[in-house]
Formats: structure tokens, C-alpha cells, sequence
């Protein structure tokens, strides 16, 4: 298996690896590399010195194959002090994951900076995320976790140091801000207040606003879920790297009980 999720093929065009596959199936990624990757043409679109991403919102179109994708991204609202930028997952010519994010030109705030509060206890003190083997390749195997307190099997809250251990794309160094938003949708599912044998619980989306940027190489999901009467559920978490909280992260979760075996 590469050392990376994504293989550079040409301008724009990337292979998925088997690195990217989720838990369900091996054909499908899970959301945290294709986001890294949005993330990534987001950072090089138009680059402007001094400037910070401060929210991403991503749509799921679609399950995102492990197959070859296409990226591209724009600037859709330029300013001289906060722009618009999108950007586009393509497979086949079929758009499977938009994002559109805000960025601001930087400023020296630090003097009315909040004060970040008590650290979390560091990924050195805490044991690895119980991972089931059948679940231990792919993604989840291509990410070290350590638990702070819960994880993928005890269902609530739970507090989760994540690191890809991967290239995002092979022979490039991540930057902070790829490597949080590789784990970051692993919130909802580290937090799973169901049985995930028993009921479907697909994000539809992910938003993540920072209030100022990563630095680091580890991130962790001080995550929640709620679950309506409705159907429909929500999962957020704060997000951390080793000197605090940068932000929150919001998705909005598909409920469905699963239907009876076929004997």
C-alpha cells in the first residue's frame, strides 16, 4: 500500500489509494482525505501572503470513489480584506464534494485574544482508540488515535487525539490546516450515541470555523452528538491541537434505522 491517500497523476488529477477507503466498504473514501484534499487546492487558490482560511463548509454530493478525482478551485468573491474561495471534487466528470470558504487578510490580535484554557492532556498520556480489526486497514488504519476519554465503541461523548500517519499527497509535506481537516469528520463518528451496527448515521455535511489556525501535527475532537426525534441529528466538537481550542466543527447527521438481516 502507498504512503500516501492521493497519487499526483496530472494537473488537477490525483488517484485515490486504498489508504482512503472508509470502514463500509473498500470502494468508498471516508470524508477526511477528500476534505484534506479540498483544503489543499483551497490553500494554493490564488495564494495571497498574510491571509487566513477562518470557515469551510463542505457538501456531500455523493459517495467519493476510491478512483481517480479531479480538482479545481476559484475564487468566487475576491476583496481585499475577505474573499470568497470554492472548491471541487470530481469523478468522472460527476461533482461528489463541494466546499466554500472564507478568507481573511491577518492582523495582530493578540493582545484581546481569549485565553485558550487548561490543555488537554497530550496524545503521549493517553491510550490508543479501541479500533476493531475487520475496521484496522484504510483510512482508520492509515490514522494513529488516542482516547482522552470515549471513542467509535462507547457510545457519547468522547475526547479523541487524531494524526494521519499518510501523506495527503505523496511526496508533499501536509501543512497543519490538511492534517486537521483529515480527522475533523471523524467527530460524528467518535461520538456516535448508536449502535453503528444497528442505524445509518451519514453526514450530509461538515463546517468548520477557526478562530485562529493549527499548529502541530496532532488535532483532537472534544465531540458530541445529538439525536432528534425527527430523523435527523447533529454532531459538533471543538477542536483543539496541542496549545487549545482553534474552532468548531458542525454536521448534520442522516438517521436511519438499518432493516432486518436477509437470512
Amino acid at each position: 500500500m502507498s504512503g500516501a491517500f492521493y497519487l499526483p497523476v496530472g494537473d488537477g488529477v490525483l488517484r485515490s489509494t486504498a489508504r482512503t477507503a472508509g470502514p463500509w466498504s473498500e470502494r468508498s473514501q471516508h470524508l477526511g482525505p477528500p476534505s484534506a484534499l479540498l483544503v489543499r487546492a483551497l490553500e494554493r487558490c490564488a495564494p495571497r501572503e498574510g491571509t487566513v482560511l477562518s470557515r469551510v463548509a463542505f457538501d456531500v454530493l455523493g459517495p467519493v470513489p476510491v478512483a481517480e478525482l479531479t480538482v479545481r478551485a476559484e475564487v468566487l468573491r475576491p476583496g481585499r480584506s475577505v474573499e470568497l474561495l470554492s472548491a471541487e471534487l470530481a469523478h468522472e466528470g460527476r461533482p461528489v464534494l463541494r466546499a466554500s470558504a472564507w478568507r481573511i487578510s491577518g492582523a495582530d490580535t493578540s493582545e484581546v485574544a481569549t485565553p485558550a484554557g487548561p490543555p488537554l492532556p497530550p496524545p503521549r498520556e493517553c491510550g490508543p482508540m479501541e479500533i476493531p480489526p475487520a475496521w484496522s486497514g484504510g483510512y482508520l488504519g492509515s490514522v494513529e488515535w488516542r482516547s482522552v476519554s470515549g471513542g467509535v465503541f462507547r457510545p457519547g461523548d468522547a475526547v479523541v487525539w487524531a494524526r494521519a500517519s499518510a501523506d495527503l499527497v505523496e511526496g508533499e509535506e501536509m501543512t497543519p490546516l490538511q492534517r486537521l481537516f483529515s480527522v475533523v469528520d471523524s467527530a460524528s463518528g467518535v461520538s456516535s450515541r448508536l449502535d453503528i451496527g444497528s442505524w445509518y448515521v451519514i453526514n450530509t455535511d461538515l463546517v468548520v470555523h477557526l478562530h485562529r489556525q493549527p499548529r502541530g501535527e496532532w488535532t483532537a475532537l472534544d465531540a458530541s452528538t445529538a439525536i432528534g426525534a425527527d430523523g435527523v441529528g447533529l454532531a459538533t466538537s471543538t477542536v483543539h491541537d496541542a496549545s487549545g481550542p482553534v474552532g468548531r466543527s458542525a454536521q448534520s447527521l442522516f438517521v436511519r434505522e438499518r432493516g432486518p438481516a436477509t437470512p
